[in-house]
């Protein structure tokens, strides 16, 4: 009897979970430009579109990829089988010293597309306002869901990226695309597309001045800053940095989609910055790659790069929490690399590798440099991920307070040489010893 009543707890939990609509009917296809078709059911938008098919290895947290400016252009497959289950949260939040306005990773949906093996149609979480396909279909995203999307990820692996369509509904009917109709979003600056067009400030009481580059930021990279009571000024990608740095205690580079050489114009001015500016910098994913380029290495595009929230790096260097032959476990979303070389440019030296495929995870300017400056292909953020390297945030705003300290104190110590002492007239002469009565 108590056995039978157990084993219905899981259907009658199901059913308190919300409705997320009618069953998806409307026929869905991708087409890969390397010949092959996965046929399914649309939900979300019904629009036909292009994009560069990626996959992404990530158990949990498909709303903070969906949302993360990284994955531009991009038709993204989830290999996790049901995807959906937990819904989407109003993406709301105040502008304080604690929050950027969004829970998620930006305001809208930026990669083109989802494809699924089973997208849930019922959703349960306490902050959940809606399902993942009306959430698609209000940022007119199309999704695909009952394909196989093991066959679709193997068959990446080992042809790599691969650019694709999507057809909806009446257009499943038509041929797929000849080779040359395919769109090829890495020939298009999509960092343009997703930067901040004018400089905007968050926090503004910080403590600390840090400049932000803009290449596509996800919003966790400010929420971090921010709660470390930094006042974060939001620049775009290719804004002139040189003309203003004086005002900031450090700069920090962000995360972005596509190609890094449609963004050379501001390795070639950081590398003014790093010639000219003595404070401490930090790059993350497209700003790492963007400071290797301007130290002297060259970015390269990988097979399928790395995405998902499992990828182990090992550190060859310490430097504040980050400590030498230790392996952690990071988050990331890229399809370019940095080139390992040998020698490394004069006053760099590689930072992580990954353990994986031996790519460049990170660089470092050296200890006989004098500078503080650091490169990571992963997302310390996370958001979603694992939080193994979180506190490099807390190393990079504590190297700017340190700095900025240091500037006040040698400023100060200037200041007091050059001021002239204003002593009494009366004590300028030595004074008068009295020899004791006998």
């Amino acid at each position: 009897m108590f056995a039978r009543q157990f084993t219905r707890l899981p259907q009658i939990y199901r059913g308190f979970a919300t409705q997320a609509g009618s069953a998806f009917v409307t026929p869905a296809t991708l087409h890969l430009k390397t010949g092959q078709s996965f046929y399914g059911k649309s939900f979300g938008a019904s629009k036909s579109i292009f994009g560069e098919t990626v996959f992404s290895t990530s158990i949990t947290s498909y709303t903070e990829s969906m949302t993360d400016p990284s994955y531009r252009g991009q038709i993204l497959v989830f290999t996790t089988p049901m995807i959906g289950n937990y819904g989407v949260p109003k993406n709301t939040a105040p502008f304080d010293s604690q929050d950027v306005g969004v829970v998620l990773e930006s305001q809208n949906i930026q990669c083109a597309a989802v494809i699924v093996g089973d997208v849930a149609e019922k959703f349960s979480h306490y902050t959940a306002t809606e399902s993942l396909s009306a959430w698609c279909k209000r940022h007119n995203v199309p999704g695909i869901t009952g394909v196989d999307t093991r066959a679709i990820t193997r068959l990446l692996r080992d042809q790599g990226t691969t650019l694709g369509r999507i057809a909806i509904g009446s257009d499943t009917s038509l041929p797929a695309p000849q080779e040359t109709e395919y769109w090829d979003p890495s020939l298009e600056n999509l960092v343009d597309q997703v930067s901040t067009k004018t400089p905007y400030e968050l926090n503004p009481n910080g403590s600390v001045k840090i400049a932000v580059l803009d290449f596509g930021a996800k919003a966790n990279i400010l929420r971090s800053l921010v709660r470390r009571d930094a006042a974060v000024t939001v620049l775009p990608w290719d804004y002139d940095f040189n003309a203003v740095r004086d005002q900031f205690d450090g700069l920090f580079l962000t995360n972005g989609p596509g190609d890094p050489a449609h963004c050379m114009d501001a390795a070639l001015k950081l590398r003014t910055t790093l010639q000219e500016w003595n404070k401490p910098i930090f790059g993350i994913c497209m700003g790492h790659q963007i400071i290797g380029m301007a130290a002297g290495l060259d970015a390269y595009r990988m097979t399928f790069g790395n995405r998902g929230h499992n990828q182990p790096v090992l550190a060859l260097a310490s430097a504040g929490s980050i400590k030498a032959g230790r392996v952690y476990v990071t988050s990331q979303n890229h399809q370019y690399a940095l080139k390992l070389q040998d020698p490394f440019p004069q006053g760099w030296e590689p930072f992580f590798i990954n353990c994986n495929d031996s790519s460049v995870e990170g660089i470092k300017s050296t200890v006989e440099s004098g500078k503080k400056v650091w490169g990571v292909q992963f997302h310390p953020e996370s958001a979603g991920g694992p939080l193994d390297t979180i506190e490099m945030f807390t190393d990079f705003v504590s190297e700017c307070k340190a700095h900025k300290l240091s500037l006040e104190l040698e400023s100060n110590m200037t200041t007091a040489e050059r001021t002239p002492l204003d002593i009494p007239v009366e004590l300028t002469t030595q004074p008068k010893v009295v020899a004791a009565a006998a």
